[in-house]
């Protein structure tokens, strides 16, 4: 009888053990995995970015620069605002290359450095969303 009652005792141990195991696993599983973010679809970005118009300016060092921009946004929400606020954007692309040189915008790194600079500024006017990523689809010094 003590047999019995020992080894019945032992499989209720063992099976509770084995169901806190288990549990244990799904839930390290479960928190683990988190919900990877959705990417975008073209169309979603399309939709959500806005076209700058053709920009001519004079840089630092005599010499013009011409370019255009597309800028893609969050939301369309936030690219009706930054419609709103082409003129702004303008503004911040004029005054930024006003302070660059021609070798300033020479090569891959110069061209990141001048994105990143107009969609922090761009960033900081907008309220209904963000800019994510600034594009150059035009670019001519002279």
């Amino acid at each position: 009888m003590k047999k019995n009652k020992l080894l019945t005792v032992m499989l209720i141990i063992l099976a509770a053990l084995l169901l806190l195991g288990v549990i244990f696993y799904v839930l390290l599983t479960k928190l683990n995995n988190e919900p990877e973010e959705k990417e975008a679809s073209i169309e979603e970005i399309v939709l959500a970015s806005v076209d700058i118009p053709e920009i001519t300016t004079n840089l630092k060092d005599g010499h013009y620069a011409r370019m255009q921009l597309k800028i893609q946004t969050d939301s369309e929400d936030a690219a009706g605002e930054l419609t709103q606020r082409i003129f702004q954007v303008n503004n911040i692309v004029i005054q930024e290359l006003s302070e660059m040189t021609e070798e300033d915008l020479q090569g891959k790194q110069g061209k990141v450095l001048f994105e990143k600079a107009i969609k922090a500024q761009v960033n900081e006017l907008m309220q209904a969303g963000e800019v994510q990523k600034v594009y150059m689809t035009s670019f001519i010094i002279q």
